[in-house]
């Protein structure tokens, strides 16, 4: 369990660790909708869909990052999230996420892989957004 009534939580990607810390909550969009963690939520494994995740630290601060895809595991107030490639807004260049975001719009119905780059450069405009 985690000290102090907090949750711990690890966002990592397959070659760093993105974000280590106590947290109060953390949400997450899992392909059956978003999920809120408390301290004391039921064992959870879940997919995870390209999009923001919002982790509420004690200090009354909000870690936005941005996930393609992955997993989110609960168990005993602990949250591990885990990605194939998952930034914060201070490492997303901003210009190239909206330029991605046009060019995907541009291929939506020519390719399968255009819904899913659009949901991508989406989801990372919106953590930028979110932090500011």
């Amino acid at each position: 369990m985690a000290a102090d009534g907090l949750l711990h939580v690890e966002l990592v990607a397959p070659d760093r660790t993105v974000w280590s810390g106590q947290a109060d909550m953390v949400i997450a969009r899992t392909i059956e909708g978003d999920v809120g963690v408390l301290r004391g939520h039921a064992p959870l494994l879940s997919l995870l869909t390209d999009a923001v995740v919002e982790i509420s630290t004690p200090d009354a601060g909000v870690v936005v990052a941005v996930v393609d895809g992955g997993f989110i595991s609960v168990a005993n107030d602990r949250v591990s999230i885990l990605s194939d490639h998952a930034q914060l807004p201070e490492e997303i260049d901003v210009d190239k996420a909206r330029s991605e975001l046009e060019e995907a719009r541009g291929l939506m119905g020519a390719n399968d892989d255009a819904e899913r780059r659009l949901r991508r450069a989406e989801a990372r405009i919106r953590a930028v957004e979110k932090s500011s």
